[in-house]
C-alpha cells in the first residue's frame, strides 16, 4: 500500500508540478478537482494511505462571492494540509481569517523571511541577511492576500510586500505558503515539499517505476484475465511502453497494429516492427495505408482539415484491423497522466475524473473495454517505466512525435515527393543534434550530452516554396526547409534552442548536399508564445 498525497486543483497552470515534484521524492500524488465532493474526501484513503492533503493555486478571488472552495472534510480528516498561494487564501478564509486585495501584487521573483520556527522551514533558508534572518528565494504569482490569520495560526514567512507569506497551525498540522514551491524558480521548493510530505505528512518513499512493473503487471493480469487485447502502435513513447507493459503481463494475448500512413519519420516502421516483433516477441500487424492516406489528403491545405482526414483514416484501417481478432475484447492506449487531469479540468462540473481517449475517437461500436495501464503515471515516470521494463534509452528518449506525423510538418498540401524530401532532411538534422556534444565548462564534473538530450524537441518542417539557388556552376530552384528545436518543461512555454552555429552549418550543408531537391535552410528562432511549438 503506497503513502498517498492527495492535491486539489483549483485550477493553476502549474498544479501539474505538484504532483510531479511529490513523484520526484518518491511519494505517489494524486490531483483531483477542488469539487470532488465531502462524501469523496471523507472516503478517499481510508486504508491508510492518506497521509497528507496540498490545496493548489488558481485564478480566482477569494474575496468573490462564488469562487471555489476547499471541501470542508480536508481540514477535519486528521491529515496535514498544505495550501499553495489560492489554497492558503482559501484556507485562511475557511478557517476564520481574512483575505483583502493587495495594493502591491507580486508576479515572478520575490525575497521572504523564512520564520524557522515551524516544522515546515525550520533550517531552510537560500541566504542570511546580516541580521541573521534567513531568507528564501521564491516565485510569487498573486494580487490577493491574507490580512488576518485564523485563530491558532502563527506567522511563517514574510515580507514587505506579503507582511503574511506563509502560516502555520501546527497542532493541527495546517501549512499554507504564498508563493509557489512547486516551480523550480522557488530554489527550495522541492526541499519543502519533501519535508512536508516525509516529516510532516510521515510518508515512506515507496513510489518508483522498478518496483511498479510487477504492481501493475499484476493489475493488467487481474483486469483482463483470459481475454485478448489490441493496442494502436505509434512508436511514440507512450504507446510503446504500454505495450511492453501489457506483453510483459498477458504474452500472445496482445495484438499490436501499427499503421503506417506513409508519414512516419525516416526508416520508423522499419524500427518499431524490429524493436517489438524481433527483439521483443509481440505479435504485431503492420498496415501499410499510404496510399490510403494520401489519396484522401489530395489536394487539402488546411491543418485542420488535413488533421481530421489523418484521424478518420486510422479509425478506419484500425476498425477493419480490429474486426479480424476474434478474441479480443481489450482495446489498450497509452494514456498518461497529464492527459486524465486534463480532461477532469475541461468538466468543471465533474466530480469525477474522466479517462482521455487519445486513439482518435474510435467509434463506440468496436465495443471493446478500454485498458489505460500508463494513466497514473507523468511523462518522465513513463519514460524510466520503459528502462525497467528493458526497452532502449533511444526508444524511450526520444523527441514527441506528433499523431499526424509529418502531416503537420509539410506546410500546405500533403504530397508523397514532400515526404520523402522531409524525411531526409529530419534524419540528417536528428543525427548531427545526436552527434554534438554540448559544451561543458565543468568537464568531467557533470556526465556529458548530446544537443538532441539537451533540447526538448527537435526536427525538419517542409515549405512549400521555391527559392533560387546555385551549385556548382548551375542555377537551381528548389524547396525549402526550416528547422526547429526548442527547451521546455512542460510544453505549455518553449524557448527557441539556441544551437552552435557550427552544427547548423553542418546541418544546413548535409541536407543540401544530400537531399536532391532542397537548396536552403533555415532556422526557426520563435519563442512559444507567441509561436506553437509545431507549425501546423
Amino acid at each position: 500500500m503506497h503513502s498517498r498525497i492527495l492535491i486539489l486543483d483549483f485550477g493553476s497552470q502549474v498544479t501539474q508540478l505538484i504532483a510531479r515534484r511529490v513523484r520526484e521524492v518518491g511519494v505517489f500524488s494524486e490531483v483531483v478537482p477542488y469539487d470532488i465532493g465531502e462524501e469523496t474526501i471523507r472516503q478517499y484513503g481510508n486504508d491508510g494511505s492518506l497521509r497528507g492533503i496540498i490545496l493548489s493555486g488558481g485564478p480566482s478571488s477569494v474575496t468573490e462571492g462564488d469562487t471555489p472552495r476547499a471541501p470542508q472534510a480536508v481540514f477535519e480528516r486528521g491529515v496535514p494540509v498544505l495550501g499553495i498561494c489560492y489554497g492558503m487564501q482559501t484556507m485562511a478564509a475557511q478557517l476564520g481569517g481574512k483575505v483583502e486585495s493587495g495594493q502591491v501584487r507580486e508576479f515572478g521573483y520575490a525575497e521572504v523571511r523564512a520564520r524557522s520556527h515551524t516544522a515546515l522551514l525550520k533550517g531552510i533558508n537560500d541566504f542570511v541577511t546580516a541580521e541573521g534572518h534567513g531568507m528564501l528565494k521564491v516565485w510569487m504569482s498573486h494580487g490577493d492576500k491574507v490580512a488576518e490569520m485564523p485563530p491558532g495560526f502563527s506567522l511563517m514567512a514574510s515580507n514587505d510586500a506579503c507582511p503574511i507569506a506563509g502560516m502555520a497551525d501546527e497542532e493541527r498540522k495546517f501549512y499554507a505558503v504564498q508563493f509557489h514551491p512547486e516551480v523550480t524558480h522557488t530554489v527550495q521548493g522541492k526541499v519543502i515539499l519533501s519535508r512536508f510530505v516525509h516529516e510532516i505528512c510521515g510518508c515512506k518513499s515507496d513510489w518508483n517505476m522498478p518496483d511498479y512493473v510487477e504492481e501493475a503487471v499484476q493489475f493488467i493480469r487481474d483486469q483482463v484475465g483470459d481475454e485478448g487485447v489490441i493496442l494502436g502502435l505509434s512508436g511514440g513513447v507512450d504507446s510503446s511502453v504500454a505495450a511492453a507493459l501489457i506483453h510483459r503481463a498477458i504474452g500472445d494475448k496482445l495484438t499490436c497494429v501499427f499503421v503506417d500512413h506513409g508519414l512516419l519519420r525516416l526508416d520508423e516502421g522499419k524500427m518499431v516492427m524490429d524493436m517489438f516483433a524481433k527483439n521483443l516477441g509481440v505479435n504485431v500487424i503492420h498496415v501499410d495505408a499510404t496510399s490510403q492516406f494520401l489519396g484522401h489528403l489530395k489536394g487539402v491545405t488546411d491543418p485542420e482539415e488535413k488533421r481530421k482526414i489523418i484521424g478518420r483514416e486510422f479509425v478506419e484501417v484500425f476498425q477493419a484491423e480490429a474486426a479480424k481478432i476474434s478474441n479480443a475484447k481489450w482495446l489498450a492506449q497509452g494514456t498518461i497522466y497529464p492527459d486524465v487531469i486534463e480532461s477532469a479540468g475541461k468538466d468543471k462540473k465533474g466530480h469525477t475524473i474522466k479517462s482521455h481517449h487519445n486513439v482518435g475517437g474510435l467509434p463506440e461500436d468496436l465495443n471493446l473495454k478500454l485498458l489505460e495501464p500508463l494513466r497514473e503515471l507523468f511523462k518522465d515516470e513513463v519514460r524510466e517505466l520503459g528502462l525497467a521494463l528493458g526497452l532502449p534509452h533511444e526508444m524511450v528518449y526520444r523527441h514527441p512525435f506528433p499523431g499526424p506525423g509529418l502531416g503537420v510538418r509539410i506546410l500546405g498540401e500533403i504530397k508523397a515527393e514532400y515526404a520523402d524530401l522531409l524525411r531526409q532532411a529530419d534524419a540528417i538534422f536528428i543525427e548531427e543534434l545526436r552527434n554534438t556534444l554540448v559544451d561543458n565548462p565543468l568537464g568531467d564534473a557533470v556526465p556529458p550530452m548530446t544537443w538532441y538530450d539537451a533540447t526538448s524537441q527537435a526536427f525538419a518542417v517542409f515549405l512549400p516554396v521555391k527559392s533560387v539557388g546555385v551549385m556548382g556552376d548551375g542555377r537551381t530552384y528548389d524547396y525549402v526547409v526550416a528547422l526547429r528545436a526548442v527547451q521546455t518543461q512542460d510544453f505549455m512555454t518553449a524557448h527557441w534552442a539556441h544551437l552552435p552555429h557550427d552544427l547548423l552549418g553542418r546541418v544546413s550543408n548535409r541536407i543540401i548536399n544530400e537531399v536532391r531537391g532542397i537548396n536552403r535552410v533555415v532556422y526557426d528562432i520563435s519563442g512559444k508564445p507567441p509561436a506553437t511549438i509545431e507549425w501546423e
